[in-house]
């Protein structure tokens, strides 16, 4: 599965590894079945969404505007206001091979996770 995240600025990488617990709990997966994470180029110098991916034992892939935009998602989103329609659910797509949502975007705190398979 593929992860894609949205974060608020100042995240910490405790806030974060909590919602992924919780998005994988939701969708009855484990940290195993994790393929790769993705999020936003704005997203690059968040400190506390790195820190937490490497805490897991993971990458995460910070993908261009262009590429964000070109899948149409489910849900709104307040990325908007940055010229985006999405960051979660986008992301998960785009590093699918089935562009599959398995859990649409939800909002944890201050992180938001969309999975695609």
């Amino acid at each position: 599965m593929y992860i894609g995240i949205g974060a608020r600025r100042g995240v910490s990488s405790k806030e974060v590894i909590n919602a992924v617990n919780c998005a994988l709990e939701e969708v009855k997966g484990d940290m195993s079945e994790i393929e790769m994470f993705a999020s936003s180029t704005l997203k690059e110098n968040e400190t506390g969404l790195i820190e937490a991916i490497k805490e897991m034992g993971f990458e995460i892939k910070f993908l261009p505007d262009d590429v964000l935009n070109g899948f149409d998602v489910p849900s709104d989103s307040q990325a908007s206001r940055f010229g985006l329609k999405g960051v979660a659910e986008p992301a998960a797509l785009a590093l699918s091979d089935n562009k599959k949502l398995i859990l649409e975007k939800k909002v944890y705190g201050r992180i938001t996770i969309a999975i695609a398979e």
